[in-house]
């Protein structure tokens, strides 16, 4: 594929869609572009392969959901498509919004997937993409997928800590002190350090600097905590490192700001919370 760019010739290209003036957009797209060539056009999968056979092609654009005889629909198309005519290059257009649908797609070696609530000039992008033999995907199914895998992510987060962990490991991570959230949620400053600690031991981090990257890359915040945030000793002032004027543990865990009184380092149930049954209230 990537041969046809040396050559000077203009991409024979095939559009199918049935949606009619989907097809005369494209076409009329295509017809700004001097090194592209259309060389025919269908309305169902039937007639894309027909033509295909008929007119020898560079480069498909082509709608995921067509009608035609093939079991399996769009799926079973792309890969018969894929098997039969591994030469050209194929991107497909689509209104598809289920993440598994799209990273379905992906793995049967499609050349670009481009929604139709992208704009329609990054087909242009998405065409010299696939001739260059790497795959492109459009903005739109890009932010799909990386929504969705964020909240996949957050939702391991909220199935590894328990209601009160995650409580107070959200705040934190989104720049509240241990002192402040202890007065905001009615629980003393060492209840909430000790919840805090837990959260980081079941989440496997050792150090504030892993807590906030792991809240920002895992989507429980939505922006980078600020506030003089550093990253060693020696930062934030004569109280400690880390976060602001808060005191560190000699093992890098916040317990506080200045002036709140230490917590006991060797207890770990939570003081207050727990009813005589040992669960976590």
């Amino acid at each position: 594929m990537n041969s046809i760019a040396a050559t000077g010739m203009p991409v024979r290209t095939i559009i199918a869609d049935d949606h009619p003036l989907v097809l005369l957009a494209i076409e009329h797209l295509i017809g700004n572009y001097p090194d592209l060539q259309l060389v025919g056009r269908a309305a169902d999968l039937n007639e894309l392969f027909r033509q295909v056979d008929r007119s020898p092609c560079d480069l498909v654009l082509m709608d995921l959901y067509m009608p035609g005889a093939f079991d399996g629909g769009g799926f079973h198309a792309v890969r018969l498509f894929k098997e039969r005519y591994p030469n050209v290059a194929l991107v497909i257009l689509t209104m598809e919004t289920e993440a598994s649908t799209l990273r379905r797609l992906m793995s049967l070696g499609v050349d670009g997937l481009l929604s139709k609530r992208d704009r329609i000039d990054l087909i242009r992008v998405a065409v010299v993409t696939a001739l260059a033999r790497e795959c492109y995907v459009g903005p739109a199914v890009r932010a799909l997928l990386a929504d969705v895998a964020m909240s996949q992510q957050r939702d391991i987060v909220r199935a590894t800590l328990s209601r009160r962990e995650l409580e107070v490991f959200t705040q934190y991570a989104a720049g509240s002190g241990v002192t402040e959230i202890a007065a905001r949620l009615g629980r003393s400053v060492k209840t909430i350090s000790a919840q805090k600690r837990m959260a980081m031991r079941k989440l496997a981090l050792h150090s504030d600097a892993e807590l906030f990257r792991f809240a920002f890359e895992h989507g429980v915040v939505s922006e980078w905590p600020g506030r003089g945030f550093e990253y060693g000793p020696g930062y934030g002032g004569e109280y400690g490192h880390g976060y602001g004027h808060e005191y560190v543990h000699e093992h890098g865990t916040v317990y506080g700001r200045a002036g709140d009184p230490e917590p006991d380092w060797q207890q770990d149930e939570y003081p207050g919370d727990r009813q005589g049954d040992g669960q976590e209230r």
